[in-house]
């Protein structure tokens, strides 16, 4: 079948080979065994489980919390022609029986489902009719009480197992504690444990912790000294804007994202960033899912995340096409009191949390018994403004109300305008001769989406406006009409979040905090600051750390990170000082590029290249223009 699978790889990504792990994982699940796949981040996880349900009959069920990746890539698949659709919260009852009678019906390969759906009696009295060839769990971690963003949904995974015994499970997910990867396999009821995982080691990228007062300062020299592309993460949106504006204001070419941008300039930033035309891009978490850009050369937090988890995915972003690159962390004094403060601020006090529910339902106008399945919009400043609560509790109130199942948060504002065309092509003909002025306009709905009779699509009002010679408000007038007459049904656009009643309202006092979505959740949480707080403070090797958080025992010290550059400061001086006077003397009246250093000089070009990193490193030298240095002016 190795065979068999390259050809899909070719015809579909255009790919010659596989990346490591890749094959031994489409092999494992393809022949029916319960596989658990480790990759890092931006290792190709989803070619693992696409390539395989591509060469099986049947369809491929794909659980994900995450809407915006699933929406991404059903879109992706298919403009390649790979039949694929998504049911997640804040579809309507229509929208999801038409979804599953096309999967059930229609020669679908692909179902992407978040886990809260794998509830629903709607799912559960049609999955028995789906022909699912294989299970794939995307962020596995999920369903572990030991993960870092446990979610009791992704527990009623192992339900379905039940409904289909002979669909194998694949499993993945980019970071995970030893103790996490048992936990996943026994809450999937692997038939035999079998996990394919590579080493977290990156021995391209360089961890370094900077201690500094001066955090913007600091930035500016650090981008300044390492050039190409970059990230820089922060934990508030503002913030996103206020440092994009500085760096902007710097002569550093920069734009931010944050999860409250419009979809439209979430894509273009995203594409400026990636095309090169913004070498900055300043982001909460938010930014990060599907980045496809290899040559990321800096990666630098402003503010420290919450686990090890979290940073090292996030700051292994950097160097994905094996070059040399850099990930920083800057910490000033006050952070360390600021990252233990987060732990009271995850979980707020229970009857708070309560609370806020009584709150959100009388703010919803959700009356007792009511409310299950219906979408709100949804906004917390004004929700907090009315209630006088605080917006950071509430929002982790919020989350642990959706830990209990209770309710679902949904901040993605990816909530396109939806068409689905319901009456017969003669219909439509019949209702144009009678409105005359909307004839190009649905004509030119048919000639830009296909799909549109069988199920609903995505469509863009202002792109149909722009092709019909109309205005925005034609198009929408016409689609409401339509809609009134029964001939389609149109969902428009909405640019709120919005929240989604999982359960019936109930009284407030009928609200059981669960010990696995507070305590334990809780106590996890402080392991995971404290093993952050160890990072931070702790001499010893950055990369080895992480190494050993994850179950690498054996792991070496890097020897380029900041605490492995500073033991080795004696031995490099008595070493490599016969270089570093070479150096500074060729650089003394010019600047020189590497080329040229290494050409002019006797030694050999590996020490030579370490002992620029070193004397760049100590700030002896500085890197400009791309690969050239020049003594720095101290």
């Amino acid at each position: 079948m190795e065979n068999e699978f390259s050809k899909i790889l070719n015809k579909y990504w255009g790919y010659e080979s596989f990346r490591p792990l890749q094959l031994e994982i489409i092999t494992s699940i393809y022949n029916g065994k319960d596989t658990l796949g480790l990759m890092p981040t931006g290792g190709g996880k989803s070619i693992t489980f696409q390539v395989p349900a591509l060469a099986k009959k049947g369809i491929c069920l794909v659980v994900t919390p995450l809407i915006a990746l699933m929406k991404d890539q059903v879109e992706g698949l298919n403009k390649k022609g790979i039949k694929a659709a998504a049911i997640y919260s804040g579809m309507s009852y229509r929208e999801i029986i038409i979804t599953l009678e096309n999967c059930i019906f229609g020669d679908f390969k692909f179902l992407y489902i978040s886990p809260e759906r794998l509830q629903t009696d709607l799912f559960l009295s049609r999955i028995e009719q789906l022909d699912v060839s294989m299970i794939t769990v995307d962020e596995s971690h999920c369903i572990s009480q030991w993960g870092y963003d446990f979610r009791p949904s992704y527990l009623k995974i192992s339900e379905i197992r039940e409904l289909k015994p002979e669909a194998p499970i694949l499993a993945l997910t980019a970071t995970a504690t030893p103790k996490v990867v048992d936990d996943i396999q026994e809450k999937l009821c692997f038939k035999k444990k079998n996990v394919f995982q590579t080493s977290f080691k990156r021995p391209n990228l360089a961890y370094k912790v900077i201690h500094t007062e001066n955090k913007y300062g600091a930035l500016l020299e650090l981008l300044n000294a390492n050039p190409g592309s970059a990230i820089i993460y922060v934990r508030s949106r503002k913030k996103t804007q206020e440092i994009s504006d500085l760096l902007n204001k710097s002569g550093i070419d920069a734009i931010f994202y944050h999860a409250g941008i419009d979809r439209i300039t979430k894509d273009r930033r995203q594409t400026e960033w990636t095309r090169g035309d913004k070498r900055v891009i300043v982001a909460t978490n938010a930014f990060g899912m599907g980045i496809d850009k290899p040559d990321v050369r800096l990666v630098i937090h402003t503010d420290t995340p919450n686990s090890p988890e979290a940073y090292f995915q996030e700051a292994g972003r950097a160097g994905r096409d094996g070059l040399e690159s850099v990930a920083y962390l800057l910490i000033a004094p006050p952070d360390k009191g600021t990252l233990k403060r987060r732990i009271s601020e995850n979980f707020p006090e229970k009857d708070f949390i309560r609370k806020v529910y009584m709150s959100l339902g009388n703010y919803l106008q959700v009356a007792l018994g009511s409310g299950e399945g219906i979408n709100y919009e949804f906004e917390l400043g004004k929700f907090c403004n009315r209630f006088k609560l605080p917006i950071l509790q509430t929002h982790n109130a919020l989350q642990i109300l959706q830990h209990l199942g209770l309710i679902q948060v949904n901040d993605d504002r990816d909530n396109r305008s939806r068409l689905h065309f319901i009456a017969s092509k003669e219909d439509i003909y019949y209702f144009e001769q009678r409105n005359p002025h909307s004839v190009d306009i649905v004509k030119t709905t048919l000639r830009s989406y296909s799909g549109l009779f069988s199920s609903y699509v995505y469509i863009n009002e202002q792109v149909i406006a722009e092709r019909s010679a109309t205005s925005r408000d034609q198009v929408y007038n016409t689609y409401v009409n339509l809609d009134k007459a029964k001939l389609i049904s149109y969902i428009p656009q909405k640019d709120k979040p919005t929240i989604n009643y999982l359960q019936p309202r109930f009284e407030t006092h009928l609200i059981v905090i669960r010990p696995e979505s507070y305590e334990h959740r809780q106590e996890r949480f402080r392991e995971r600051v404290e093993a952050m707080l160890d990072y931070m403070e702790k001499s010893e090797c950055r990369s080895k750390q992480l190494l050993i958080y994850f179950g690498e025992t054996d792991a070496k010290e890097c020897g380029k990170c900041d605490v492995c550059l500073k033991k080795s400061i004696p031995a490099f001086k008595d070493s490599y000082g016969e270089i570093k006077t070479y150096v500074l003397q060729a650089l003394a009246d010019s600047p020189q590029t590497l080329s040229a250093l290494t050409q002019k000089s006797s030694f050999p070009d590996e020490s030579l290249i370490k002992a620029i990193r070193f004397l760049e490193d100590n700030g002896l030298v500085e890197r400009f223009g791309g690969q050239s240095f020049r003594a720095k002016i101290r």
